[in-house]
């Protein structure tokens, strides 16, 4: 019995090594489309959005398309316009939303994104 209990742990720990050498794993509604060639995490994440915020664009991880805002309206593609060609999203960097998995991104864009770049100044007054 404990050497069959042994022989069980020691096979579980064995495929969790080969999975983890297999690379990413992402689990979506659509596996027939990878994902994008710039995520590659190092750990298999439940998350759903990735943000670019030196240029706020969010990938939808679960649809596989982009959202950026263009003239305040919130714009959904499947791949980027040629407005974007220069950027580099292998090189660019990324934030994995973690806490967000609802569908209107705007709403986490509003509440959390909007006042990372601002700095909080308090001025004393005698």
């Amino acid at each position: 019995m404990k050497i069959k209990k042994i022989i069980l742990i020691s096979l579980l720990f064995a495929f969790m090594f080969i999975a983890e050498s297999c690379g990413p794993i992402v689990i979506s509604s659509r596996p027939d489309v990878p994902p994008p060639a710039w995520f590659y995490p190092n750990r298999v994440e439940a998350v759903r959005y990735v943000c670019f915020p030196d240029y706020m664009i969010y990938y939808d991880l679960s649809l596989r398309h982009y959202i950026y805002l263009n003239n305040n309206v919130w714009i959904t593609v499947n791949t980027l316009p040629t407005r974007y060609n220069h950027i580099n999203l292998n090189r660019s960097k990324f934030v994995r939303i973690k806490n967000y998995r609802g569908d209107n991104i705007s709403r986490y864009h509003t509440e959390n994104r909007t006042n990372t770049n601002r700095t909080n100044v308090r001025t004393r007054r005698n």
